[in-house]
């Protein structure tokens, strides 16, 4: 046998090996075991909620595995793989993952809007990552599709859309669900703009937007090629609500002048202080000016489910367009955003395109199941296994009671702030977010500058400290404390422990010398 065979049967038994279902077996079982036991470690509150190390440091550390893998790789011999030996540099590996990263299901996580996952659905999701059933036509993921078709069709019904006349799509994230949405918005708003571009022989269309929206709307209209600056931020009510009446004032001008709109943004909630606006008012309006109304209820819209919340989304079914995150209130691992249209019609108009090599000429019948004509991605990973798993598990029920836990927390949070005096609520909450400030004695007659700069301090100690995670937020340019309350483990207990944390540090803080900045911005 020639060198040259040796040497392709080495490279054979090697990639043989890694494709062992035994090796497999071995590997998932030790991973799920060091899940579960991080899991009951972390829910009982133990360690720290995030693991908090200087980036240079974790990067370095990371790339110290990626030489190991080169140097030491795992041993194979033959065709077969040393399990003793990768078992080891598996639970290494896991361990680092888990002993370095946030952990989210920590009941004193209170950070970003970014939920602690329901573990199974992450095993569902994981079975289309591992046997990576992609999407983009439907003979490429045909149960994939399946799956994201009955759950769009389940869920919009739930919004209040009427069955057979509404339509939507799954992609990654809100903010590329909400530039899908206005794609749309934009296309139909000037009807050749796919084709002939924004055309200069027309006034500059504008997007009117709650004051509060997501950045992502901002990127939509720069991406759009709209640009930035013309996108007008209707004024807020004293709940920080878009403001109805300025809202038609503003399309009134818009008309007024000349000025095509391409869409109304209203938000459910907005992210801020998680505000709610008033939908059926705003779609009376949208509807007198023969404008789009797009609904960005990334957190809020979930709230749809909940018997005691679904209030807060009222009219949410009037919108031409709503995005909605399976990955914040209805608890899915991420990324799962979804993108819903009221009329059916529309559900091709973002891409106006033909591409022979993909979709099947002599099936036309598929393309209304092929995502690739509705989504931004081609290639997309099956985002809703886990999302339809569960609720194939545990009904409907188990969603609404998500969301009526973690809002109860937040109103739960709002009477503990109001009966401590040394902390200040900024706002009545209306669902899972509560923005705060933390006043002692020895700041409270300070100028709010400086108030706000205590906060952002104290914030970083106790973020750093790992004993809570809590984000910063600045309401009209001044500094605040900011929780969403997405861990359904969280309990009123350790509310009373965050309160407790934040006045040892704050103690601690000013015990130490803290210098303020002046209202100048210089020390």
């Amino acid at each position: 046998m020639n060198a040259d065979r040796i040497s392709t049967l080495s490279v054979r038994q090697r990639i043989q090996a890694i494709y062992d279902p035994e090796v497999f077996l071995q590997a998932g079982n030790q991973i799920v075991a060091l899940l579960s036991q991080h899991f009951r470690d972390v829910q009982d509150g133990r360690g720290n909620v995030l693991n908090w190390n200087d980036p240079k440091a974790n990067i370095a550390i990371a790339k110290d595995f990626l030489r190991m893998g080169t140097q030491h790789p795992a041993s194979i011999r033959e065709n077969e793989m040393n399990l003793d030996d990768l078992s080891d540099r598996v639970k290494d590996l896991v361990q680092t993952v888990l002993t370095r990263g946030q952990n989210l299901h920590h009941p004193r996580y209170l950070g970003h809007q970014v939920p602690a996952s329901i573990p199974l659905a992450g095993l569902f999701d994981a079975i289309g990552s591992i046997t990576n059933q992609v999407m983009a036509i439907y003979e490429m993921g045909p149960w994939a599709t399946s799956v994201e078709q009955a759950f769009i069709e389940t869920l919009g019904q739930e919004i209040g859309f009427e069955m057979d006349q509404f339509a939507g799509l799954v992609t990654h994230g809100g903010s590329l669900a909400n530039l899908t949405a206005l794609l749309t918005a934009r296309n139909v708003a000037l009807s050749d703009v796919w084709e002939e571009g924004l055309s200069e022989a027309r006034k500059a269309p504008v997007l009117l937007v709650h004051a509060d929206a997501h950045y992502s709307v901002s990127r939509a209209a720069g991406i759009l090629g709209l640009g930035t600056r013309q996108i007008l931020r209707v004024p807020l009510d004293e709940r920080r609500r878009m403001d109805p009446d300025e809202l038609d004032r503003m399309l009134t001008d818009c008309k007024a002048t000349g000025r095509p709109v391409i869409s109304v943004v209203a938000a459910a909630c907005a992210t801020p202080i998680g505000a709610f606006d008033i939908l059926p008012d705003i779609a009376g309006i949208c509807r007198k000016h023969d404008v789009w109304m797009h609904v960005d209820a990334a957190h809020g819209g979930a709230a749809c489910l909940s018997e005691k919340y679904g209030h807060l989304v009222e009219g949410l079914h009037l919108a031409d367009s709503v995005v909605l995150d399976g990955h914040k209130m209805m608890f899915a691992p991420a990324l799962n955003a979804f993108v819903f249209y009221r009329n059916r019609e529309h559900r091709f108009e973002a891409f106006r395109q033909d591409a022979p090599y993909l979709f099947d000429p002599s099936a036309p019948g598929l393309s209304e199941h092929d995502s690739g004509m509705k989504t931004i991605e081609c290639t997309k990973r099956a985002a809703v296994l886990g999302l339809w798993a569960t609720w194939s598990l545990f009904g409907r029920q188990l969603f609404s009671d998500l969301v009526d836990v973690t809002f109860d927390l937040g109103r739960t949070l709002f009477e503990k702030l109001n009966a401590a005096p040394e902390f200040e609520s900024i706002h009545e909450p209306q669902c899972n977010i509560v923005v705060f400030r933390y006043l002692p004695n020895e700041i409270r007659d300070l100028s709010a500058t400086k108030q706000g700069e205590f906060q952002l301090a104290l914030r970083r100690e106790v973020m750093q400290s790992g004993e809570f995670y809590l984000v910063p937020c600045k309401l009209d340019g001044e500094g605040a404390l900011r929780v969403t309350l997405i861990n359904p483990l969280t309990t009123p207990d350790h509310l009373d422990e965050l309160l407790e944390t934040l006045r040892r540090f704050g103690r601690r803080l000013l015990g130490s010398g803290f210098s303020f900045r002046d209202d100048t911005g210089t020390d």
